[in-house]
């Protein structure tokens, strides 16, 4: 088990610097791109500022997302620098969920290759 914390659209990045720093640090942090509850709902790119924000910050840390994370809007989130995706709709409702999941880790890799 690893230590994490989520952060909701509405709470601020800068909530989170203290626990990344601290003496017993949070490993994970997770970017809500939707507000949290029910599946299905649209990605919200502005949250992208917070994992670029964090990425700048701390290179090494683990940067998920999850909401709203499909092919349409996969880049998007590798390219700001998430590196852990949580997708759930855009997989379970496709015809071939092993080809969306492959898309979705192939953005992802790349997008930390270029990094």
């Amino acid at each position: 088990m690893r230590p994490g914390v989520s952060l909701k659209p509405g709470t601020p990045v800068e909530d989170v610097f203290p626990l990344v720093e601290a003496e017993t640090p949070v490993e994970l942090v997770l970017v809500m791109t939707v507000e949290p509850g029910f599946g299905g709902q649209k990605f919200m790119p502005e949250m992208m500022d917070k994992v670029r924000t964090l990425r700048k910050k701390y290179q090494s840390l683990d940067i998920e997302v999850d909401g709203g994370l499909g092919p349409s809007t996969i880049d998007a989130a590798a390219s700001a620098g998430a590196n852990c995706i949580v997708a759930g709709s855009s997989v379970f409702g496709a015809p071939d969920p092993g080809q969306v999941i492959s898309a979705l880790r192939k953005s992802v890799e790349a997008s930390q290759i270029k990094s």
